[in-house]
This record gives C-alpha cells, sequence and structure tokens, in this order.
C-alpha cells in the first residue's frame, strides 16, 4: 500500500532491484491481478509475502451483512493461503450506523473471531487484530488499544488470534510498552509495522501517515519493545500518504527502503 502506484509487476520489479525480500499485500491489487497470478508472480521472484491486509468489519448488527462479511472474511484467509503468508491483518469495523454500543460491537468482533479462528487454523493462517487509533472508532476500528485487542484475543489460541502491532496507531498510549510485553509472553505478536505520525492530519485523517523519519514516533524505542518481547518476524512499512502516491513510485520505495535502514536498529 505504500506504493500503490506500482503495478503488481511493477513492484516485484522494483523490489528485486532494491533487494527488498518481503513485502506485504493488500487485498485490492491482489484480487485485480488475480490471487493465482499473484502468488506465482511472487513464487517467481523469489519473494515472501509477510501479511495480507485486511479482513475484519466484523460489527455489523444486520443478519445479512455479517453473513456476507464472514463470507468474505473466508475469502481473505483463503486468499492468504494461496499467496503463501500464514498471518490475515484484521481491522475489525466501526459502530453500525446509529449505534453507540461501543461494547456490544467489541463482542460481535468476539463471535466472528470464534467462527473464523478454526477455519483460518484449518488453513494454516493466523488472524491478527490490529488496534487502530482511537480517532478511528466510529467509523473503522472500536477497536482502539493493544490491551483490547488482546482481551479479545487471549479467548483464542495464539495461533489461531494474535495482534498486529502498529507504530501509528500506538505510539501515544503510555500502556502499550507493557501491553507488547503481554502479547509476547503468549506469542500473539504476529506483525509489527512502522508508519510515522506527522501533523497536521490531513482531511479525513485516513491518508495522513507519515513516510519514516518525518513525524513524532522513535522507531528505534518501538522496535526494542517488540524485540525484547521476544518478535523475530518482518518489520513492515505501511504508509497511506497521497503525497508518497502522487510521486513515482519506485522513488518512494528505494526512499522508504533507505528511511527503514536509518531509523531501526
Amino acid at each position: 500500500m505504500t506504493v500503490k502506484q506500482l503495478s503488481m509487476p511493477e513492484l516485484v520489479d522494483a523490489c528485486g532491484e532494491l533487494g527488498v525480500l518481503n513485502v506485504g499485500l493488500w487485498r485490492e491489487p491482489v484480487q485485480s491481478y488475480g490471487v493465482e497470478a499473484t502468488a506465482k508472480l511472487i513464487r517467481d521472484a523469489g519473494l515472501t509475502v509477510t501479511t495480507l491486509c485486511r479482513g475484519g468489519f466484523f460489527t455489523a448488527i444486520d443478519p445479512a451483512e455479517r453473513t456476507a462479511a464472514l463470507a468474505d472474511n473466508r475469502r481473505a484467509i483463503d486468499e492468504a493461503a494461496t499467496l503463501g503468508t500464514d498471518t490475515l491483518v484484521l481491522v475489525s469495523g466501526g459502530l453500525p450506523a446509529g449505534s453507540k454500543d461501543l461494547h456490544g460491537a467489541r463482542e460481535r468482533i468476539a463471535d466472528a473471531l470464534a467462527e473464523l479462528g478454526p477455519y483460518a487454523e484449518q488453513h494454516g493462517v493466523r488472524l491478527a487484530i490490529e488496534p487502530l487509533h482511537p480517532m478511528y472508532a466510529s467509523d473503522r476500528c472500536v477497536v482502539s488499544t493493544l490491551a483490547q485487542a488482546l482481551d479479545l484475543a487471549e479467548r483464542f489460541p495464539a495461533h489461531q488470534v494474535g495482534v498486529t502491532v502498529d507504530t501509528y496507531h500506538i505510539w501515544w498510549d503510555d500502556n502499550a510498552p507493557a501491553q507488547i510485553a503481554r502479547a509476547g509472553a503468549t506469542g500473539r505478536i504476529h506483525t509489527f509495522q512502522l508508519a510515522d505520525w506527522t501533523t497536521p492530519l490531513p482531511e479525513g485523517v485516513l491518508n495522513g501517515r507519515g513516510q519514516i523519519g518525518d513525524g513524532a514516533i522513535d522507531m528505534r524505542e518501538w522496535q526494542g519493545h517488540v524485540e525484547a518481547a521476544g518478535y523475530t518476524g518482518a518489520i513492515e512499512v505501511e504508509l497511506f500518504n497521497d503525497a508518497l502516491w502522487a510521486r513515482d513510485g519506485r522513488e518512494v520505495l528505494a526512499e522508504t527502503a533507505a528511511r527503514f535502514v536509518a531509523h531501526t536498529a
């Protein structure tokens, strides 16, 4: 998503030129290119898919909408398995229209995980609940902290459900380091993502993720927390940024790789 202006073949070529060996994929461009075709392209290039994003949006009240959401998440699990990744990132969903019931929305997430966890396990895929910054609680994700994400995940086996640690969403939370340690103690850190916090946020706030090094977040500090918790997996960079998307994608990818080297250990 950091370089969504690149086609799938262009992305693979650019990764090869830069020596990038791992890539996190999003469902929309994968579906556009074709799931099987993407899997072959990635495999032939010697790349590893770290995660697939995203599943989730479990909070609908309407029975037909919930049924459709569960079916779509099963497809996402199938796609992850085809691509060869063991992790599907979940953005859980916001409040249904007219609702003010945060507790009820979170319980519907648990209900969905109870159905999807065993299905994911059968396909060799783990579900990774991603808490989003509280500014997204009403429309995108009622799970706003790692503590809330872990309260949900810990109802299920760690090999079925864990969490995503994303610096952009948790850097403000004094309790997050302790929650990272909590997640690590039970093997529930399923992926770790970097993005910086820059202000002012753009209208709509969604595409405000800053390039690494441009904002307020100490990437090495958060890397230290996840590594102290036992995490040894890939570190992803996920940037939603209109200014970056307007630039040449290969240039952005090269810049991002350089920033990653400069701002991580």
